[in-house]
């Protein structure tokens, strides 16, 4: 079969925790997809919302707020049918039919001339969940040893799309306006398609073929998985902690820094990308010396640190500055590990399902983070946001001890390298 299993049966690299040709290659593509979906969708974001407001609709500021969060409601409904469909037709139709979906939604966007049609435009491309079908490809196409490598290159492909992001959008948005930006998105989605269509491998024929031979009692045996509960509760965390904090910080940056909101990407770019270089070495060191579960475990503490240092120091520009890098050093790490993990203990039958799951658990760790985040500022201000956000680290560092280590990987045998 041509593709990755060819590949990497002919490849000569003798040490384990080295990508071969075909991994790097199926993992740059993968990153691809993400990233020429995720750059449409970050560019909208920093505008939505003053955009919307100035259609029909857009003095109602519960109906923009639904505009923009119904995005993550739908992602959270359709991530676990999604995976669990990709275990059962294969993952590129689902991956195809998800970015049609998505496509289809931002068209709806660049047409609409109502919040109300923002609303169903956002919820159509949230449906296109397809983000357990791509993590479980990855997974059916690297190796254990350097999986978390793959997953950290999508995420270095989301942060950088993120970061520059900030920097295009305003510009775009004066050019060529929110219904511009939305049919950029759709072009970027088509573009993702060819990828899969074209250039994407498939895997092997028999992880296809075991995986219609499983199951309900199979599925319910990965919801009730301890480890798995521990790491989808983590993803949950991880990512209420960011939309909670970035509620207050934008605001903190403006107060404590000076810096106009146009201007943010100045202290995000640089952040992001240095997290990055701080991060990749200990991820390495992590999967080379087994130490999966002691990094895992440093990085929420390192979370609670920051959420710490937030309370004692958000009002000093530089510090704060500081505490951000830390901040998305923890995040970025967690991000790259986590799902790689999740694909470890579930069983390769029931990857595109467990990662379902854990990609459900992100979309309402999203949404549950922007309303207590909201919730604690209106009430209590910034510090109510660093304490609500340091009791729920503290909380999930007490839930995640109980997580087992990962078994240390085997080098290759001599058949295996070969």
């Amino acid at each position: 079969m041509a593709g990755f299993p060819r590949a990497m049966t002919r490849s000569k690299t003798p040490d384990a925790f080295t990508m071969l040709p075909a991994e790097r290659k199926a993992a740059g593509w993968l990153a691809s997809i993400y990233a020429l979906r995720m750059f449409g969708m970050f560019m909208i974001l920093p505008v939505f919302a003053l955009h919307a407001a100035k259609l029909p609709g857009g003095d109602n500021l519960s109906l923009v707020g639904l505009a923009m969060g119904i995005y993550g409601l739908a992602q959270a409904l359709m991530q676990i049918p999604l995976g669990w469909a990709s275990d059962r037709v294969g993952r590129r139709p689902v991956i195809i039919a998800g970015l049609a979906v998505f496509a289809l939604g931002c068209i709806l966007g660049a047409f609409a001339d109502t919040v109300q049609q923002l609303v169903w435009a956002r919820a159509l491309q949230g449906a296109g969940a397809i983000s357990a079908a791509l993590s479980a490809l990855l997974a059916d196409v690297t190796r254990d040893e350097v999986r978390s490598k793959g997953m950290a290159m999508i995420g270095a492909s989301i942060g950088v799309t993120f970061a520059l992001s900030l920097v295009f959008s305003p510009v775009l948005y004066r050019v060529v306006g929110l219904n511009g930006l939305f049919t950029m998105t759709a072009v970027l989605a088509i573009a993702a398609i060819a990828v899969v269509l074209f250039i994407l491998p498939a895997p092997p024929l028999a992880q296809q073929q075991a995986r219609l031979q499983q199951g309900w009692a199979a599925n319910w045996a990965v919801l009730t998985q301890p480890d798995l509960l521990r790491l989808n509760l983590g993803i949950f965390m991880l990512h209420l902690t960011q939309m909670a904090l970035f509620v207050v910080l934008p605001g903190q940056l403006v107060a404590h820094l000076g810096l106009p909101l146009a201007d943010h990407w100045q202290v995000y770019l640089p952040v992001v990308l240095g997290s990055f270089l701080l991060m990749v070495p200990m991820m390495v060191w992590s999967e080379k010396k087994a130490k999966n579960r002691q990094v895992k475990l440093g990085a929420i503490v390192l979370m609670a640190l920051v959420q710490a240092g937030l309370l004692l120091f958000s009002t000093q520009g530089w510090a704060l500055v500081a505490l951000l890098l830390a901040y998305f050093v923890a995040f970025n790490l967690l991000e790259a590990t986590l799902p790689s993990w999740v694909s470890r203990v579930a069983p390769p039958s029931q990857r595109g399902f467990a990662l379902g799951v854990y990609n459900t658990s992100q979309a309402l760790g999203l949404f549950a983070g922007g309303s207590l985040g909201g919730l604690a500022l209106r009430h209590w201000g910034p510090q109510g946001v660093f304490e609500a956000v340091l009791a729920c680290v503290l909380l999930w560092l007490l839930l995640a001890v109980g997580i087992k280590a990962l078994p240390p990987r085997q080098a290759p045998t001599p058949a295996q390298s070969h």
